[in-house]
């Protein structure tokens, strides 16, 4: 797991296209860390429906159909609006204006060497993505993370490229334009403020990086601006810059925060996706869901009840995985390979399990539904308090361009 370096804010932001109903791999690949990170961390969680456009633009009526929807089960699921903030992306122009200016410095190379590029083009063959949205969707995400100052982006191994090119950018965008005038004269004035004992620590300790390539003296200063508490938010970024002999730092670079989530099979043994057909959505009303666990696909080579079965070649051993503790493996194991328990019953311990899980989720998810009046509110809460966030950071972004002119 990566961690964040001194001076990062400890922000997460994380997002979720609105293309559809959640279903149990959205449970268990995204969901349930959110709830997790939100007693750690100050967590922006946004509803992603520009992204959701840009492989969905022909089929607008899904994106407005799933918005409310989707926030609905973040909050029957535990997401909790008074531990994050949760609004809707397009809501929120600062990241659309964000996106235009990066994209004037971001090279395309940078953009066609995502690998997600090509290999969405190939997944999703049924749709013309030659658009330029779609290409410049990596860095529409850069947009989202940074005007935010996001210090953190929970992603799982096939994600990592994309915050590795927003931090590209952000470093890029810190070197053109970090040297605002008056740079160095700044710096010392911000010096200044941290009193006169940590003042000449910090020259010291800066001196001894600059001079003799001393790490541990860089994350010592590091940690030492992290406590100060008197000076502003703007002078502690000129000072995480100074340290390296560089500019300020008007963008931090965000770490992918790699999250470890089990392989949510689907009904058919491959992965959980709409696309597939293969799901079980939150709000699966239990008898759907019952018979859709009964009649799965066991192991082809078990004919008869009699006929011992394999339970790696069966998708019902990827539901144990998830919700099966060791002694029920086992007990799968064995008596699937020794035909001492049938299919069915292999089957009942991963209904129940499922049926215990959705049980809470679908109450909670009755109630939202019921007082659509305080969804709405709760996000319009968010929006506003996104809003202020994302127009902070945008008004450094234009002063540093050479746009915060008045008139």
């Amino acid at each position: 797991m990566s961690t964040v370096l001194p001076g990062q804010p400890m922000r997460v932001l994380s997002g979720m296209r609105p293309t559809g109903r959640l279903h149990l791999g959205h449970y268990h690949g995204v969901l349930k860390n959110w709830v997790k990170l939100q007693s750690e961390y100050e967590c922006f969680f946004f509803v992603a429906d520009w992204h959701a456009l840009t492989t969905h633009y022909e089929d607008p009526h899904i994106i407005q159909e799933s918005v409310w929807d989707m926030v609905v089960d973040w909050l029957a699921a535990g997401v909790d609006p008074n531990n994050a903030t949760l609004f809707i992306q397009s809501r929120i122009p600062a990241h659309a204006e964000l996106h235009v200016l990066l994209s004037m410095i971001t090279p395309l190379s940078w953009l066609e060497r995502v690998p997600s590029y090509k290999d969405q083009q190939l997944q999703m063959g049924d749709r013309d993505l030659s658009t330029y949205g779609f290409l410049g969707y990596p860095l529409l995400q850069s947009a989202d993370i940074l005007i935010y100052r996001a210090g953190m982006v929970p992603v799982g191994e096939d994600q990592v490229a994309h915050v590795e090119l927003t931090r590209e950018v952000a470093r890029r965008f810190n070197h053109l334009y970090g040297r605002e005038p008056g740079y160095e004269q700044r710096a010392e004035e911000a010096i200044k403020k941290m009193g006169k004992k940590n003042a000449k620590l910090y020259r010291e300790l800066r001196t001894a990086y600059m001079e003799q390539g001393d790490r541990e003296a860089l994350a010592t200063a590091r940690a030492l601006l992290e406590r100060q508490k008197n000076i502003a938010l703007g002078d502690k970024e000129r000072l995480f810059g100074f340290l390296e002999g560089g500019g300020r730092i008007i963008l931090p670079e965000p770490q992918a925060l790699l999250t470890h989530a089990p392989k949510m099979p689907g009904l058919d043994g491959r992965k959980m996706s709409k696309s597939y057909d293969n799901v079980i959505s939150l709000r699966e009303p239990p008898a759907e869901v019952e018979k859709k666990l009964r009649t799965m696909p066991t192991d082809p080579a078990r004919v008869h009840r009699t006929d011992p079965g394999n339970p790696d070649k069966c998708p019902v051993w990827d539901f144990h995985l998830v919700y099966s503790d060791q002694e029920k493996k086992d007990w799968v194991q064995n008596g699937c390979r020794s035909a001492k328990i049938g299919c069915l019953e292999c089957k009942q311990p991963i209904i129940d399990a499922v049926l215990a899980e959705l049980k809470p989720i679908q109450e909670r998810a009755a109630e939202f539904s019921r007082d659509t009046l305080a969804v709405k509110n709760i996000i319009a809460d968010g929006n506003k308090r996104a809003q202020e966030a994302a127009e902070d950071t945008l008004a450094e972004v234009r002063a540093a361009i050479g746009l915060g002119y008045n008139g």
